[in-house]
């Protein structure tokens, strides 16, 4: 079964929502500075949504760890 692409997206803005929290409250705690934890945090959304997006798409092409289904019956 090959996930569609929508699928891909949403999950890759998911993910990248909380890491990109994540990576501002981070910046923040080292910088002091609120302009600067959201700057991070907004470039870095950007790339990283893009990186994980192709990387999903990529392993989606993969077959390494899946396993075919079998029929519940042949004839």
């Amino acid at each position: 079964m090959l996930e569609q692409k929508k699928r891909s997206i949403v999950k890759a803005i998911s993910w990248r929502t909380l890491g990109t929290v994540d990576t501002m409250i981070i910046s923040f705690i080292v910088t002091g500075s609120p302009l600067a934890a959201v700057s991070i945090g907004a470039f870095e959304l950007i790339t990283k949504t893009a990186l994980y997006y192709f990387h999903e798409r990529a392993w989606n092409k993969i077959d390494f760890g899946r396993e075919k289904e079998q029929p519940e019956y042949q004839i």
